[in-house]
This record gives C-alpha cells, structure tokens and sequence, in this order.
C-alpha cells in the first residue's frame, strides 16, 4: 500500500505543500499525518507569511480517505484514530498562523471537499467538481461537516450529504462560497494563485495572523467537536451495512 508523497517547498516568503497519491490523491493515516505536521512546522516558521495546498496531477484533487484503509479497519479504536486524521489535519490548518491557499485543479470528494473548506481562500479550474458520498458507503462527513458548514452554510451541507451520488460543479461551489474563482485551465487558475500569494507574502505579516484568527473566530471548541464526530466515524464503519456497502465498492 502506497503512503503517498508530501513535499513542502519555501520561496519568498511562500510556502507551498503539494501531496499526492496513485489512488487519485488520497489520503491514508500516513499522508495524513504528514499533512498535519506540515502545517504545525510552517505556522511556526518565521519566513513563511502564506502557504499554498496543492495537490499532484491534473484530474483529481483529492479523493478523500483512503479505500484501503477504510476496508482494513477491524476494531472502533482503529476507526477513530483514521478519522482523527482528518481532523488533526483540518484543525493544524485552523491553527495555522498563516493564511492558506487552496489550489483545486479536478473533483474533490469527501475530505477532498474538508481540505478545501478549511482553506482560508481558493481557487479552482472548471474539472472542481465536488460530492460527499459518505452516505453511499454506510458512513458520514461528520469529521469534515464543521468545516464543510463554516464556509459554505448548512443548505449546502445539506444538500452535498443527502444527495451523496451527484456531482456539484464547480460554479455551484463557488455560489456556495467554497470557491472564491473558477477559472477554465489550470494555467489560468496557477497565475492567481502565484499572484494573490505574491502579494500576501508582502503585507505586515502580524496583521495576516491576526486576521486568520478573526476568520477562524467561534471555532475554538473544533478539537474537542472533531473528536468525537471521529468516534462516530469509527463505530459506523464497523457497522454491518458500511460494511456491505464497502465490499460492493470494492467489487
């Protein structure tokens, strides 16, 4: 099983994380894991004022949580400890000092949405597509909900949880306010990014810490809250119906 790939590349006062994995950008414990450090060491480095989250590729942002992981769980603690990573990871981007960008080039799905929505401000190409198809394999976004609720309101959670076959466009996400430009390639969308960046990098950097806590204000109970949505998580995945769903998945 592939732990996919992490790299994090500091440049004029930007730090950009790119991950990746075969499996369409998903995200096992490792990777995970990885995620959430980086975004602890970067919030504390001096010569970063703004971080870029990319992914590898072109046709996936992230596919969410790993499958293979998912089917391997056996006990409610094995359950829990996946689901904490998602929500180390989206509470070190919460914690971050720094602002975070996000580049979504292609579909997000599941905690490839929870990525997004933690981003403080993102970008996407035409291909962003989103869904949340945690009903449709016995489980639920619960881990990613808050995030998911925080910027995009909770009719659209709604609508994304419910409906956990369809596919949102990605002008749909950006009317919802996931997505601050929608652009048609991603050449497009990388000149944005590079730009809004630059220009960060360049503001007093006290303010833009103190502006991420103003964004992120009302949300200082996220550890506690993520928690126990992950312990929710990790009973449901052990249930008999996620467990007939994930075998016909995998088929």
């Amino acid at each position: 099983m592939s732990n996919g790939n992490l790299y994090t590349h500091i440049q004029n006062n930007i730090a950009t994380i790119e991950f990746g994995h075969p499996a369409s950008n998903s995200l096992p414990s490792e990777l995970l894991e990885r995620l959430a450090i980086s975004f602890k060491e970067l919030s504390a480095n001096n010569e970063v004022h703004v971080i870029i989250l990319k992914s590898e590729a072109e046709k996936t942002f992230c596919a969410g949580a790993s499958f293979d992981e998912l089917t391997a769980i056996s006990t409610i603690d094995e359950g829990k400890q996946f689901f904490l990573g998602f929500a180390n990871v989206i509470n070190a981007m919460r914690k971050c000092s720094k602002l975070i960008i996000g580049r979504v080039q292609g579909k997000a799905v599941g905690g490839g949405v929870g990525l997004a929505a933690a981003c403080d401000y993102c970008f996407a190409t035409e291909q962003a597509s989103i869904k949340l198809s945690e009903f449709a394999i016995g489980i639920g976004p619960f881990v990613i909900a808050p995030a998911v609720e925080r910027k995009m309101g909770l009719a659209a959670l709604s609508e994304l949880t419910l409906d956990a076959t369809s596919w949102q466009n990605a002008y749909w996400a950006k009317e919802k306010g996931l997505y601050a430009k929608v652009f048609e390639t991603i050449e497009e969308m990388d000149k944005e990014v590079d730009y809004l960046a630059l220009k960060l990098s360049q503001y007093n950097p006290e303010a833009l810490k103190e502006m991420k806590k103003v964004l992120w204000k009302g949300t200082e109970n996220w550890d506690k809250l993520l928690e126990e949505r992950a312990e929710i998580s990790g009973k449901l995945v052990l249930s008999e119906a996620t467990k007939r769903a994930l075998q016909k998945f995998k088929k």
